[in-house]
């Protein structure tokens, strides 16, 4: 009895001590209770580089390449090099504008889904080698390399799995059907050798060696690598190609160990490109293999981390999300005419996604000029200026109360006990605050609080003020102002001990309010504080509430952007076609640019299109209501709108819906009649990758043409579909 008891207790210390020290990865084993499994995710913690990555927070995206020239959102591999016409590349102008933003790292596409690279490769001629820039001897990633050291910023690299120059190219190595053998890497190429003298053995295809060979380049000669970044995305297959990432994976923990890996089993995709962001973001996700032995990751979408989702577990490990997204419509420049996203827009992501448990990844994507565009670089100075302004200003500074808490060193933590755990943080005077930041020692820890509340001490007493689920990394609460001089925090429900390793307040000042434009069938426009895209379910704040009475929209219609002289709206005005631009205006402060273009007014058009469903009518494409929209169902994939006269039209605009990803027009054809009858194609365009960006397009001809007939063709369809949808058709004239 007491040789079991003695077992026992062993077994129980054992226990104990291996998960003390937290590990990234967990087995669950088939005897582990439920209560087994949650004390094992409370122990599942970051590594070094994935801690790193973590303290990174905000990040800079860089989409460029020949698409930049093309206007296309994806290349089709059969580019010729010389429309990469790049003249005055300014690399320095991006890492000033990142690091004015408070970014830390640039992400640089190497190499898109067309194969076009952007560094002098030994392994193809189909990049900068071939192409104007500095007659062939250009080296964009090395240019920017330099500029991210100048500026102290970090570095990371896509390079994109798929290649269509090698699927299209008659020598192409994707899908050439090659046998699997020994390949040492990098393959030597004459009069071009590697200072750094490391060297692989691979058992890999032709495609693999070749993808190897590129990254042993990048990862050896453009300096130190903190980000290596993979995109699933596929826009053709061949030859049944598979991917050898293991050994991807090996050449990139050897030649760049800081580094983490993103689309594998050190960062995840947050599962859209919009910047929405999950209310509770666990780092801690669940796998069914042992994720360090897979060679394919699986996009991970909805809830990853609950109690409920870790019960069904075979592995649970440590794999923190990037929250994507791009400042422009799009993630290449096209033109000026793309729109571009507040600083209103961009602040709120940044707070929802590194105040969520994320790190904010914002695509900022240079011009044919090689250089960021202005309002780009206005909106990343402006986001920047709010992230210091706020969250360098800590209003707990000489507050009374945990001082591990308090301190703000990331090394101290306090512990709660039975899963919870009260916090109370008295100050010396009243302070005004409408953010409020916590953090968990994850790195010792892991990420272990489910539920949390603040509560400010008001009219001598408490009143919760904003209420939370995960911390992890940070959390960041926003609340209606409130002032006081107590606060107290309280975890509500945690797997085993919480841990709280820092807290801070701030106040955010509120700026003019961003406007949004809408016109109706008859021609009457209105502009109004736009409602906004914050997640206010745990706030409760009523945005339109707290604007200012004192605000003033003033607008143009002339193209010109609206100043303190502009016309100040007042009532709905008509506008037969053409550009609103409008502003809020409030003492010395001015808001975001709002901007719309309206096409001809559709109040008498006819409009004619199959559909399966009452709900989906042909009608809703032209009823000025983007929350509508018209799907063709079972029939043709075509739409036919009758202006009733003759027009002078210079393109359209596509709107897609924001809630139905069936059906959306990737490509497709226009075509024009005067008589209904006899039909005329003006072009065929390409509107990208509308299911993770459902924003408008415009398509502009390349002349003015006459018709009263207009018909839009769907070729093909977001993922395959055969039908086509369409929110909105606006036809400019």
């Amino acid at each position: 009895m007491i040789n079991k008891i003695l077992a026992s207790l062993i077994g129980v210390l054992l226990h104990t001590a291996i998960f003390a020290q937290g590990q990234r990865t967990i087995k669950i084993e088939p005897n582990d209770t439920k209560e087994d499994i949650i004390e094992k995710a409370a122990w599942v913690v970051p590594t070094a580089n994935q801690y790193a990555y973590k303290k990174l927070e905000f990040t800079c995206f860089v989409h460029f390449g020949v698409n930049t020239f093309t206007g296309k959102e994806w290349g089709d591999g059969f580019e010729d090099p010389k429309v990469f016409n790049l003249q005055n590349l300014d690399t320095d102008q991006w890492c000033r504008a990142a690091k004015d933003a408070g970014m830390k790292l640039v992400m640089f596409t190497a190499k898109h889904h067309d194969g076009f690279v952007l560094w002098q490769s030994r392994y193809t001629k189909h990049g900068v080698m071939s192409s104007p820039y500095k007659n062939g001897k250009g080296d964009v990633l090395k240019e920017l390399a330099a500029s991210c050291k100048k500026y102290g910023l970090k570095l990371g690299v896509y390079l994109s799995p798929a290649d269509l120059y090698q699927i299209e190219n008659k020598d192409g190595l994707y899908g050439n059907l090659s046998k699997r053998t020994e390949r040492i890497i990098p393959r030597p190429v004459k009069n071009r050798p590697f200072k750094n003298k490391t060297t692989f053995k691979f058992k890999v295809d032709d495609y693999n060696e070749y993808f190897l060979n590129q990254l042993f380049e990048l990862l050896t000669e453009y300096g130190p690598i903190h980000e290596v970044w993979f995109d699933g995305a596929h826009p053709k297959r061949k030859g049944g190609q598979k991917y050898n990432y293991l050994a991807w994976k090996e050449l990139i923990q050897t030649l760049a160990p800081n580094a983490v890996i993103f689309g594998k089993e050190d960062v995840r995709w947050c599962g859209n490109e919009s910047g929405a962001t999950r209310e509770s973001e666990w780092d801690v996700v669940t796998f069914d293999q042992n994720p360090h032995k897979m060679n394919l990751f699986p996009d991970m979408h909805g809830d990853l981390g609950s109690r409920e989702k870790l019960f069904d577990a075979k592995y649970l490990h440590y794999l923190p999300g990037e929250t994507d997204t791009s400042i422009r419509e799009g993630w290449f420049y096209r033109d000026e005419d793309q729109k571009v996203r507040s600083a209103d827009d961009v602040f709120d992501i940044y707070e929802r996604s590194v105040g969520g448990n994320s790190t904010f990844l914002l695509n900022i994507p240079p011009n044919k000029e090689g250089r960021f565009s202005k309002e780009d670089v206005r909106v990343l100075k402006e986001v920047g200026e709010r992230i210091r302004e706020t969250y360098n200003n800590n209003l707990l500074v000489g507050a009374q109360g945990e001082s591990a808490i308090l301190d703000s060193n990331e090394d101290t933590y306090v512990l709660g006990e039975d899963g919870k755990g009260v916090y109370i943080i008295t100050l010396p005077k009243p302070i005004t605050l409408n953010r409020f930041l916590l953090q968990e020692a994850i790195q010792t820890h892991g990420q272990r609080v489910e539920e949390h509340v603040l509560d400010a001490w008001v009219d001598n007493k408490w009143q919760e003020v904003a209420e939370g689920t995960t911390i992890g990394y940070k959390k960041i609460l926003r609340f209606p102002e409130v002032t006081t001089n107590k606060l107290r925090v309280r975890i509500l429900k945690s797997r085993l001990s919480p841990s709280l390793s820092n807290v801070s307040a701030h106040y955010f000042k509120p700026r003019p309010p961003q406007l949004v434009i809408e016109r109706n069938l008859n021609g009457k426009v209105t502009i109004s504080p736009k409602k906004s895209d914050f997640d206010w379910k745990t706030d409760g704040i009523d945005v339109n509430k707290s604007i200012s009475k004192n605000v003033i929209i003033r607008y143009t219609t002339n193209g010109e952007i609206p100043n303190e002289n502009s016309q100040i709206f007042s009532d709905p005005f008509f506008l037969k076609s053409g550009y609103v631009k409008a502003k809020s205006f409030e003492k010395e402060q001015t808001g975001g640019l709002a901007e719309r273009e309206f096409g001809l007014i559709k109040k008498d058009w006819d409009v004619k299109g199959t559909y399966d469903s009452e709900k989906n009518i042909p009608e809703n494409a032209i009823d000025a209501d983007v929350k509508t929209y018209w799907n063709s169902g079972s029939g043709e994939p075509e739409l036919t709108i009758d202006l009733k006269e003759n027009k002078t039209i210079r393109g359209f605009i596509y709107t897609p819906p924001l809630n139905f990803k069936k059906g959306l027009i990737e490509k497709g054809v226009i075509k024009i009649s005067k008589n209904g009858t006899s039909w005329k194609t003006v072009r065929t365009f390409d509107l990208g990758n509308l299911i993770n960006d459902p924003k408008a397009r415009k398509v502009l001809f390349d002349e003015p043409v006459k018709a009263r007939y207009v018909k839009i063709v769907s070729i093909r369809g977001a993922g395959g579909s055969s039908s086509a949808t369409i929110a909105e058709i606006d036809i400019l004239e």
